[in-house]
């Protein structure tokens, strides 16, 4: 019975959105700042008037990014800082003061069109202190906005899909808010959503359940390729992708607390074009496929929607416009961009969705996993030896014997430089602490290899040193 209450009210809800059919989901980018050699805001905002996009996401209100903004008819997605999150809950002064200073200067020149409280602050990483602060600072900021006569000004908080008990959506049916934020957290966020007319921001990404589990999940059914179907087998609701599971189970979960009508806006979707070796799926045909599709469904009229919510128009952004250096993490988080820094598109797209005659992208070589060893070395071109040596001193910092074999006397001290001790240190503590979530990047000086540095790196010093073949390096064995 409560399934059969839960579609009606989804078939119901569907019914009185048909006005959505007529209109295409906005398109836009996420525009990230994690990179040492990304263009000007001007020479970006050129960018984003040449691929056309509708909207774009910043990840902080940037007074330069906002300026080259003004005048341009690109809405406008900006943030509020997780870190100040508390402090604005309890205190509406500091609130008025930061809209007044981050937000009034810019509008309406520059069209903003959401203020998004934190990013995704309800993920099971980040602190919970925050978490019962979330939906009082959003009030707060609302209050601010509708002060400075800026009411028109959407308010929300993008979170993860990891805010679904469920790690990958099947069925979709089954989709509920995990159980230590949907009392506390999610039932206010969603009255004030419903009464504010506002959307629930989802990051939402097919790729990392597909890569979590390839043996369990289709790569095309990831891909929007239409060759795989998945039946829920409790509301019967066919599905051709993986996205609009995703998508669905935050459906039912906001159905099951009352309220089934509050949009979705897809505030982060993409593919990375590139990875470690112990990442799959990380090529260029992968992203062109996925973000070639996605833009197809969302600018097609009438709109497709989900299988759950026909015809609903979804918003959408692209993550992200350029693929950014200096981001953390293992090297898929490096590399979603559209765009490389020198504004040269990774592959070409078309975000107005008119075009279908892209040329021929060669077959990816790592749609499944490598099997073999790892290592961890000094990354190619790398010339600041200062960082490389900074490096060095954390891993070996670390203890467990990390360095023990390149101190003098000991098998792998010769030959005694930074960068062949520094391949050591690298590979020792890379296989020691990847299973507890370490990664092989150091601030962007190393990268992973599948060539032993102890063979081809040294290969010049080997007749040098008659100790040196008893070096072995530390690997990885995938």
């Amino acid at each position: 019975m409560k399934m059969a209450a839960l579609l009606f009210s989804l078939v119901f809800f569907s019914f009185l959105s048909i006005s959505n059919a007529k209109l295409s989901s906005s398109l836009g980018v996420c525009y990230g700042q994690l990179g040492n050699n990304l263009p000007s805001p001007a020479k970006s905002v050129e960018l984003l008037k040449s691929l056309k996009v509708s909207q774009v996401k910043l990840y902080d209100p940037n007074p330069k990014i906002l300026t080259a903004l003004a005048g341009t008819k690109i809405h406008v997605l900006t943030m509020v800082p997780n870190e100040i999150i508390s402090n604005i809950s309890k205190n509406q002064s500091l609130s008025d003061e930061w809209v007044r200073l981050h937000i009034l200067p810019f509008y309406p020149k520059t069209r903003i069109t959401a203020l998004l409280v934190g990013n995704e602050i309800l993920s099971p990483w980040q602190t919970n202190k925050t978490w019962v602060d979330l939906v009082p600072a959003m009030r707060r900021v609302r209050q601010s906005l509708k002060k400075y006569k800026l009411q028109k000004i959407k308010v929300g908080t993008p979170l993860a899909i990891d805010a679904v008990d469920q790690a990958i959506p099947y069925p979709p049916s089954n989709g509920t808010f995990r159980s230590d934020i949907a009392v506390s957290v999610m039932k206010p966020m969603l009255q004030f959503l419903n009464r504010t007319k506002s959307f629930f921001f989802l990051d939402a990404y097919t790729y990392f359940p597909w890569s979590a589990n390839p043996d369990k999940i289709s790569l095309d059914y990831a891909l929007f390729e239409g060759n795989v179907t998945y039946t829920d087998p409790v509301s019967g609701l066919l599905y051709t992708n993986l996205l609009d599971q995703i998508l669905d189970s935050v459906v039912f979960a906001m159905t099951k607390m009352g309220y089934p009508n509050i949009p979705i806006f897809l505030a982060e979707t993409g593919w990375p074009s590139n990875g470690d070796v112990d990442q799959i799926g990380g090529n260029v045909k992968n992203a062109a496929t996925y973000n070639r599709n996605l833009i197809k469904r969302a600018t097609a009229v009438p709109t497709y929607g989900t299988p759950a919510r026909p015809g609903w128009a979804i918003p959408t952004l692209i993550f992200a416009l350029y693929n950014e250096n200096t981001k953390p993490g293992p090297g898929t988080e490096r590399n979603w961009g559209l765009l490389y820094p020198t504004g040269k598109p990774v592959y070409e797209v078309d975000l107005t969705g008119k075009r279908y005659d892209y040329p021929v992208l060669p077959e990816g070589k790592n749609n499944v996993p490598y099997k073999g060893k790892v290592w961890c070395v000094v990354a190619k071109g790398v010339i600041n030896m200062t960082e490389v040596g900074n490096a060095v001193t954390y891993a070996c910092g670390q203890g467990n014997g990390t360095c023990d074999a390149i101190q003098p006397g000991k098998a792998c001290y010769q030959p005694n430089s930074l960068v062949a001790h520094a391949n050591y240190a690298f590979s020792s503590y890379w296989s020691q602490r990847r299973s507890i979530g370490a990664t092989c990047y150091f601030n962007g000086v190393a990268v992973q290899t599948t060539k032993d540095p102890g063979t081809f790196h040294f290969v010049s010093e080997l007749s040098k040193y008659n100790s040196y073949g008893s070096c072995r390096f530390p690997s990885v064995t995938l």
